[in-house]
């Protein structure tokens, strides 16, 4: 397959170049910062070609090109030969890596299979995590195809798409070269979990140096959770909900589980009835990494820079070619996830802070933050700010998070991230006042990221700041582990010991684990056999630049299937990159009401085809026959139809 070959290539040259850049480091770090390295390049390189061709195969390949021209000038004038040779500790961290990590991946690439585009009898289903923001991502793969760059919005043309896409992107690279949608959305994402699961892995190796709490840490981030498994057994055997109200208590005893495991976002992690026990620490696996793709590539770079910095800090030397590694990868991150960006930024003042007063150790910290800056504030400039300047519901005080209702906190302050988290965040609590320089300098940073998570709203949905504090608590996992186990290792003696820590794990993860079980049960049709069918006919019978007229659903066949541009999006997606949508909801809501008198708003806009689905009828009222009646029919299907717009 052509698209894999690509894929393959760039992350050899990836290995290739890092080999040159860290060759000291054991062949396990270099072959994980090569393989994120090589992806960074297959987002990045092709995109830069596009703002001066069309993302197409030639930019690609273009871009392909460059990746291996650097690789074979990298080895060639290299000065190093790394050794190829597995040490013993290699083999040993490896081990453990797969241990932990290979399975993981495995419950990643399940829920990817069942969660995007499965094909069930000529229809396409989901899951429960990705129903909401998928259409969006797909929407975003299949506009860019032989687009020029910067690319727009398709969901609101004109506008310049501001939000981080070189996750969506990459699936567009394998598109171009021959792959489907659905493959072109899950083969990435599966890469990008492994090199997540096992990056915070070997991150945690380096920070601790021991295996079992490397081990703990990674099932404290990837299956956390909290304590509302607490409230689904309380009073169990009573029936104190029913269907849409209090619906964690629907049922006596196992009927309570039947709740969790089959209703809509009745998890104890990640709950839909935010009022009732505002239960709001999603499962990063299930909630995260597989519906929200900008996450998952956020998390595929931020480790990396955490380490190479953590690296250099305790290190006490540097080398300029590991501050500039630091500095590419860390500046690349806005297009990518801005939020880890922030957070590295956050996380990066706090440790420059302690080593320049610990060591004034000034020198390697301005090649990063002058190699970061140079390739992070163009994207700045060009997209986040423009985005967040756009609407005043960026940037703005608020504090604890999605606990304030704006009218006061919902649960006492400590109680919230105690029921939310669990008993993890007792442990971060209790260790602070151990004397563990190494802790302290973790939490210094981690702390640095959640105190202004805490006080500030970065962007108009409050519930995001949970991109941040997941940075924050992957931080807090490592030095939490370490302490658990040194709890543990003081009840040596202590019959009841493994008791203790039984129920400890059972406490650390039944409600993790109840969420990915909820998930992988959960099956949604999100685009029927008609909608596959429709998104086909477009796709073969229209214009790469087609404008459609629609409604504003989000399950949109036209934009997230077919590529096709529609006048406005839904406002779930659109009013949270900060745009006013009101007008186009107007104009569209106008035309489908009264198509006779309304066909300035087609040459306003520029439409090229009008769509008619049961949504624009249950919605708008629209009527097929009118349509039919003024419009040439070049489509019909049932209750679906495509006009051709004429409004000359």
């Amino acid at each position: 397959m052509t698209a894999v070959f690509v894929f393959l290539s760039f992350e050899l040259c990836g290995i290739a170049i890092i080999n040159q850049v860290i060759p000291k480091k054991t062949i396990l770090y270099r072959l994980w910062i090569g393989l994120v390295l090589g992806l960074l390049l297959m987002m990045w390189l092709p995109a830069l070609a596009s703002f001066f061709m069309p993302f197409s195969i030639l930019s690609n390949l273009i871009a392909l090109g460059l990746a291996c021209v650097t690789a074979v000038i990298a080895t060639v004038l290299g000065k190093y030969k790394p050794s190829w040779q597995f040490t013993n500790k290699d083999k040993s961290d490896l081990k453990i890596v797969t241990l932990v990590a290979v399975p993981l991946t495995f419950i990643g690439i399940y829920l990817l299979h069942t969660h995007i585009l499965r094909p069930v009898d000529g229809s396409l289903h989901v899951g429960q995590s990705t129903y909401g923001d998928l259409p969006l991502h797909l929407s975003i793969a299949t506009s860019l195809k032989n687009k020029p760059f910067p690319p727009i919005y398709s969901i609101f043309p004109q506008e310049r798409l501001s939000y981080p896409f070189l996750a969506d992107s990459l699936s567009t690279s394998f598109m171009l070269f021959g792959t489907s949608l659905r493959f072109s959305m899950i083969f990435p994402a599966a890469i990008m979990m492994l090199l997540v699961f096992a990056g915070f892995m070997l991150l945690a190796l380096r920070i601790s140096g021991q295996k079992r709490v490397a081990v703990l840490a990674a099932l404290l981030l990837f299956i956390n959770g909290g304590l509302g498994f607490l409230y689904s057994l309380d009073m169990a055997g009573i029936n104190l909900g029913s269907p849409g109200s209090n619906e964690l208590k629907l049922g006596t005893w196992f009927e309570r589980f039947n709740t969790i495991l089959n209703g809509w976002y009745q998890t104890p992690a990640n709950h839909a009835e935010f009022d009732t026990y505002n239960l709001r620490w999603s499962n990063i696996i299930v909630d995260m990494l597989v519906p929200q793709r900008t996450f998952l590539a956020g998390w595929v770079f931020i480790f990396p820079c955490i380490y190479l910095m953590y690296d250099f800090i305790k290190e006490k030397t540097y080398d300029t070619k590991q501050i500039v590694l630091l500095g590419t990868i860390g500046g690349s991150l806005p297009l990518i996830h801005t939020h880890s960006f922030l957070a590295l930024v956050l996380l990066s003042f706090a440790w420059f802070l302690w080593d320049i007063i610990k060591h004034k150790n000034i020198k390697p910290w301005l090649i990063y933050i002058a190699v970061a800056g140079a390739l992070s504030l163009p994207q700045l400039f060009m997209f986040t700010f423009k985005q967040s300047s756009a609407s005043e519901h960026f940037l703005s005080l608020h504090f604890n998070w999605v606990n304030n209702s704006g009218s006061g906190l919902k649960d006492p302050y400590i109680w919230f991230y105690v029921k939310n988290i669990g008993l993890p965040f007792l442990l971060i609590i209790f260790s602070l006042f151990e004397n563990n320089k190494k802790h302290r300098f973790i939490y210094l940073g981690a702390f640095m990221i959640f105190i202004p998570a805490e006080f500030i709203r970065f962007q108009p949905n409050i519930y995001d700041n949970n991109k941040l504090f997941y940075v924050w608590y992957a931080l807090c996992t490592i030095a939490v582990s370490e302490y658990a186990f040194s709890l543990l290792d003081r009840l040596k003696g202590l019959k009841s010991r493994k008791a203790i820590a039984i129920l400890s794990c059972i406490v650390f993860f039944l409600t993790g684990t109840l969420s990915i079980t909820r998930e992988i049960k959960s099956d949604y049709e999100m685009f029927s056999q008609e909608d596959v069918r429709l998104a086909k006919w477009v796709e073969e019978n229209t214009e790469d630049n087609a404008l459609f007229l629609t409604g504003t659903q989000h399950i949109n066949p036209v934009s997230s299937l077919a590529g096709r541009s529609i006048v406005c999006g839904p406002a779930m997606w659109l009013y949270y990159h900060g745009f006013n949508i009101g007008e186009r909801e107007s104009d569209i809501r106008l035309f489908y009401s009264s198509p006779e008198d309304s066909k300035d708003i087609l040459n306003k806009y520029g439409v090229d085809y009008i769509l008619f689905t049961p949504h624009e009828l249950a919605k708008y009222g629209a009527d097929m026959q009118e349509l039919a009646a003024i419009y040439p029919v070049v489509y019909n299907d049932n209750a679906i139809a495509v006009f051709k717009a004429n409004y000359d």
